[in-house]
């Protein structure tokens, strides 16, 4: 599976000062787990559920120079949640969202892209039991599964403290949601919007706010 844009924009977004410990559910193929490694020194377990894949990010993390602080393993986030107690400051994803979609005709993209074996109720109790008290949880999703996953979480006491709308191009509606939630109420939510193209003319012409976002992560940024 290739690394896409939704992961390299979550990876980069999240804020990691003063990041001990992070979970990232549903890792993939490691890209945001890593990403995470590169820019702070947190302690980092990555889990995923399909064994393909979950085996495919274990030789990507052995490769990497973070190989000694990502720690991969195939497991669901149910299961996991079930054997795990600890805390940690940070817990990111990037979930699958398609629930009302046809599936695809490969199954490890049917797992990867379908709400059935990772449901959001599902992923917000998790973070609910494994965020620590000023933790931080973010998600990546398309506008109409963001609203109504933000619902679903304050519901359950995890209040939306920032949000980064997300465009191709200026003249497009919005693809994403980039948000954070926290179990603080913020009075305002911090509201920003990212444009990730210039215009649809010339393939790739990035933005300078996109730019300065993921310079980081791309080497020819």
């Amino acid at each position: 599976m290739k690394v896409g844009t939704d992961a390299v924009l979550l990876g980069a977004w999240a804020k990691t000062y003063g990041v001990r410990r992070a979970l990232d559910i549903g890792t993939g193929t490691g890209v945001i787990a890593l990403m995470l490694a590169q820019k702070c020194g947190a302690t980092i377990d990555a889990i995923e559920i399909d064994e393909q894949t979950a085996e495919e990010a274990k030789e990507n993390v052995k490769k990497s120079p973070w190989a000694d602080r990502v720690h991969v393993q195939h497991i669901s986030v149910q299961d996991f949640e079930k054997m795990h107690d600890e805390k940690y400051d940070l817990i990111v994803s990037n979930p699958p969202y398609f629930s009302d979609a046809q599936p695809t005709t490969e199954e490890s993209r049917t797992k990867a892209r379908h709400t059935i074996l990772l449901p959001f109720g599902d992923l917000i109790h998790a973070a609910n039991k494994l965020l620590s008290k000023e933790g931080k949880f973010y998600v990546i999703l398309p506008t109409k599964e963001g609203e109504q996953f933000r619902e679903m979480a304050e519901a359950k006491g995890l209040h939306l403290r920032r949000i980064t709308r997300v465009k191709t191009t200026p003249e497009k509606t919005e693809k994403r949601l980039l948000m954070q939630f926290g179990f603080t109420a913020k009075p305002q939510v911090s509201e920003s919007i990212l444009i990730i193209e210039k215009d649809n003319l010339n393939a790739q012409h990035y933005t300078d706010e996109y730019k300065e976002l993921t310079k980081e992560y791309y080497l020819n940024m």
